[in-house]
């Protein structure tokens, strides 16, 4: 069974198609990317799957199940988490903190037990604060355990997007381009970083511009342009295919 797979996927804005009947299926385990040109979609896509935008039309299925309609804490719940292509932290609260709220729907603590301060509450705010330690140590930026959220490295507040995202414990995590804006030994880290997620068995399906980082990452590629399916395949068939060529450079191979 696939991990993901979107069938007749459509989404207009005002009449205007971001998205048109679009299908593909993601397999578990795979470190996928999504790529086109400007305006191809591609976020729009991941809004999709991640239930900030609700499709116009067609279906989204996760494990077999219909998603299609679920808003975005139905489909955290569910399993998928995702990052965003500028950092949304919380700037008025710590690194640690702002992992923690990804981690909270593991709690055991119920709302009434946290406001009331019940017995139980304090053993598990402490297990959260290991876990979203333990995933700051993971993706590397331990260091800035106490530091407050606002003040990280551009750098380092990308990967406190990803530790947070980890700590929900996702089956499917979707990165909106990871590597923007970072210098190359930073997306050197990134990339690697990326693999010791998949290892960990869970399935990733990044947008990036870094066409270096997707053909020596993914495992599989999946083309848009217009909010069309354009192509799909491995590295060396996309980098090879004349559509492609075409929609990035404007000419076809000769």
């Amino acid at each position: 069974m696939s991990m993901l797979e979107a069938r007749e996927l459509s989404r207009e804005f005002g009449g205007v198609h971001a998205l048109e009947a679009l299908s593909f299926a993601i397999e578990p385990g795979r470190v996928q990317a999504i790529i086109g040109p400007n305006g191809a979609g591609k976020t729009t896509l991941l809004n999709l799957l991640s239930g900030v935008y609700e499709a116009s039309a067609g279906s989204i299925l996760l494990e077999g199940r219909d998603i299609t309609r679920w808003p975005a804490h139905a489909c955290a719940a569910a399993g998928i988490a995702r990052t965003f292509q500028t950092p949304q932290v919380f700037q008025n609260m710590s690194a640690l903190e702002n992992v923690m709220v990804g981690a909270h729907r593991h709690a055991r603590a119920g709302l009434a037990r946290a406001l009331l301060r019940l017995p139980g509450f304090a053993d598990g705010e402490q297990a959260l604060r290991a876990r979203a330690a333990e995933q700051m140590e993971f993706v590397g930026i331990g260091a800035y355990l106490g530091a407050d959220a606002g003040s990280l490295p551009y750098g380092a507040m990308k990967r406190l997007e990803i530790a947070r995202a980890l700590a929900a414990q996702p089956k499917l995590l979707l990165l909106d381009e990871p590597a923007a804006g970072l210098n190359p030994t930073e997306t050197a880290q990134i990339e690697a970083l990326i693999r010791r997620i998949a290892v960990r068995g869970v399935t990733v399906v990044l947008v990036e511009h870094n066409m270096r980082l997707v053909m020596e990452l993914c495992d599989h590629i999946l083309v848009l342009d217009g909010g069309r399916w354009l192509a799909e395949g491995s590295a060396r068939e996309v980098r090879d295919d004349p559509r492609v060529i075409e929609a990035y450079l404007g000419v076809a191979k000769a």
